[in-house]
């Protein structure tokens, strides 16, 4: 309705046209070797996978033809800054971590728990963002 695309990548092409035809209308799914092909259009990028993650390799993926201001989100939060976060601000793209996805999840989670829906605060992120430091130096 909007005019947004959504171009979802997979390791196996296959698997991303089956989810992208899941998902619905607006999504295309594409095997890792259209990357190349998609960023100078993308307006954000999201990290799914492990890569980048505390133990993990980072993900190697060349940022380059990305549009100034563009976002990259990246859903892993140990460490909360990845290497594909620091690469996306040293080229003046918009880095978000994946701290904001792990809140608004606990929340659902806490409610269904406890029957208590917490709210999502700058308090709160500090307090859990100091806590994955302390836990994971250099993280």
């Amino acid at each position: 309705q909007r005019g947004l695309t959504v171009d979802l990548c997979n390791r196996t092409a296959d698997k991303a046209q089956a989810l992208a035809a899941h998902l619905g209308t607006g999504i295309a799914g594409h095997g890792n070797d259209a990357i190349a092909r998609l960023l100078p259009e993308a307006d954000v990028l999201v990290n799914t996978t492990s890569l980048g993650m505390i133990h993990q390799p980072p993900l190697d993926l060349d940022l380059g033809p990305m549009k100034p201001g563009a976002t990259v989100y990246d859903v892993v939060y140990v460490p909360l800054e990845t290497d594909l976060l620091k690469r996306a601000a040293a080229r003046g793209l918009r880095p978000v971590d994946g701290l904001g996805m792990l809140l608004h999840q606990g929340v659902e989670g806490f409610r269904r728990w406890f029957g208590i829906t917490p709210e999502v605060t700058p308090d709160l992120r500090r307090l859990l963002q100091d806590d994955i430091r302390a836990k994971t130096p250099g993280a």
